[in-house]
């Protein structure tokens, strides 16, 4: 998913600009997130666009998305596919810190966070600060929701399953808690490597899931396609 351009049914993501491009995490996020009864959406990290794009598609005319990015070229082209997609009039594009992002409480956020610490992951310019937490760290993620996140909102996010424990625990500190796990593998025979996670104020039984993207015979697993099909071209 790494090119220059990647096309979907309904729109298409411009990314040469972008520190991190189209992937398989965002488009599981994306289509994952439960969006019922959200009419403000935030995604936080934005990137290319995908989540509010993706969110936009898969919401009514009523449902207004705001998206944050903190690096201003791709903010610049997160703004230009929003403009070439049908949802223009009900995204917009922010060029800012969401530490210090402002705005109306939101019902539901998405958020595919930088998981690497600053050291860990060789990487340079804009792809770093994409992938590594000195940019945004779970504490100040987390402090950004709990001040833009409307009573009873609920905040979706995708994760290395290594990275789960520690979010978790800073989410727990914060009055965050989790209500929904879906465990992802790679493909069938491979353990856990992601997963999706919905978190809420609200302390309750954690419902889980597990999800396999490959089948054995090397093609996308029933659930995952049927849960991406309304974007990939090929489903």
């Amino acid at each position: 998913m790494a090119g220059r351009d990647f096309r979907f049914k309904q729109f298409h993501i411009r990314q040469d600009r972008c520190g991190m491009k189209v992937s398989t995490d965002g488009v599981l996020l994306g289509a994952w997130t439960p969006v019922e009864g959200a009419r403000r959406i935030l995604d936080i990290g934005t990137g290319t666009g995908l989540l509010a794009l993706m969110l936009a598609q898969r919401t009514t005319a009523d449902v207004q998305i705001a998206a944050v990015e903190l690096d201003p070229a791709a903010a610049a082209q997160a703004a230009q596919n929003v403009l070439d997609s049908p949802w223009a009039a009900r995204i917009r594009v922010h060029q800012a810190a969401i530490q210090t992002f402002s705005a109306a409480p939101f019902d539901l956020i998405v958020c595919n966070p930088p998981y690497f610490p600053v050291g860990q992951v060789a990487a340079d310019g804009a792809r770093a600060q994409a992938r590594h937490t000195h940019t945004l760290s779970y504490g100040e993620l987390l402090a950004a929701v709990d001040r833009l996140l409307a009573p009873g909102g609920q905040l979706a996010l995708v994760l290395p399953k290594d990275w789960e424990s520690s979010l978790l625990a800073c989410a727990s500190r914060m009055g965050f808690y989790p209500n929904c796990r879906w465990n992802i593998s790679p493909k069938e025979s491979k353990a856990v490597n992601r997963v999706l996670l919905r978190l809420s104020r609200e302390e309750s039984a954690i419902t889980t899931n597990d999800m396999v993207i490959l089948s054995s015979d090397g093609g996308y697993s029933e659930t995952y396609a049927n849960m991406v099909s309304g974007f990939y071209l090929k489903l």
